[in-house]
């Protein structure tokens, strides 16, 4: 099964029963609001981890009534941090989120090693994207964590991805190892990664249909691949878009948005729930597709 759009996401956290969600400093007016649009889609129960007085400033000046979640109370961004994650470990939260809590404090909450949530060896970003030219969802990966990565760092950020695809119910997805060119190239190590990865698919130790190196023409395009005599089972029918480093990832998400008209939605994996760690300038129905993502997670 491959998810067509976010409508087809948004159809499939509702048909996850009983999940919750904790956001570290809810009081952030934008995490507020896609809280308050989970609860009343029904998709999810939302805990606030949040500073009182702000909160209830921020909520009187959105509209928004605080009564449907549940609240627990703490004075600075450590303390809703650190509550938060304990939570999550406690089995009382399905996913957390990061609300108005700076990124370093909420993941060194989330890794600290006697009360995390730690579940990987390596944290990675995957970004999901409706982009109106494509025919289902594009997971994007890494764009957002690990900046250069090595080749075992690739097959980890890639099994994360797949962690993503397989609760989201793909059973053998199909990634585009991407770099500039379609040919292997020893002073390429983009090229010379890609081709390791395919190998390894090959050779079952990846389970999903892996092929590279690909340029990104010869992803989108078939046109493009038949001139340059490609045959990929990958070709406009990847499902997961695996980038060579984070600059690549980074402007290859944000053109899908701001010049492909896309929607974007972004998980870090490699605990052992969804952690949705939201960029400042991301929109509140931005935070509520990442939201959908982390509860349509849900297993069962």
């Amino acid at each position: 099964m491959a998810l067509k759009d976010f409508s087809a996401l948004k159809e499939l956290a509702k048909s996850r029963k009983g999940v919750k969600v904790v956001i570290a400093g809810g009081h952030d007016s934008e995490a507020l609001k896609a809280a308050n649009m989970a609860v009343k889609d029904g998709v999810a129960e939302i805990i606030l981890v949040a500073d009182k007085e702000k909160l209830e400033k921020t909520a009187g000046e959105e509209g928004i009534d605080i009564s449907q979640f549940d609240i627990v109370y703490a004075s600075d961004e450590a303390e809703m941090a650190e509550k938060a994650v304990k939570i999550v470990r406690e089995g009382k939260a399905h996913a957390i989120m990061k609300g108005l809590v700076k990124t370093a404090t909420f993941l060194k909450a989330v890794l600290n090693k006697e009360w995390g949530i730690r579940r990987a060896k390596l944290l990675s970003h995957v970004a999901l994207f409706e982009v109106p030219t494509y025919p289902k969802v594009i997971f994007l990966t890494d764009g957002g964590m690990v900046p250069y990565p090595t080749l075992d760092e690739k097959v980890q950020i890639l099994q994360n991805a797949l962690w993503v695809t397989s609760r989201l119910g793909y059973e053998m997805p199909k990634v585009a190892v991407l770099a500039a060119v379609e040919t292997v190239n020893p002073k390429m190590p983009a090229t010379m990664d890609a081709a390791a990865l395919t190998v390894m698919s090959w050779r079952k130790q990846i389970k999903a249909i892996v092929d590279g190196p690909l340029a990104l023409d010869n992803v989108l395009s078939r046109v493009a691949a038949e001139h340059k005599g490609i045959e990929s089972p990958v070709i406009e029918d990847a499902d997961i878009f695996l980038v060579p480093d984070i600059e690549a990832g980074n402007l290859l998400g944000k053109s899908f948005t701001y010049a492909a008209g896309g929607k974007m939605a972004g998980i870090v994996v490699g605990a052992t729930v969804p952690v949705i760690v939201p960029s400042r300038a991301d929109t509140y129905e931005s935070k509520y597709y990442s939201l959908l993502a982390g509860i349509a997670m849900k297993e069962g």
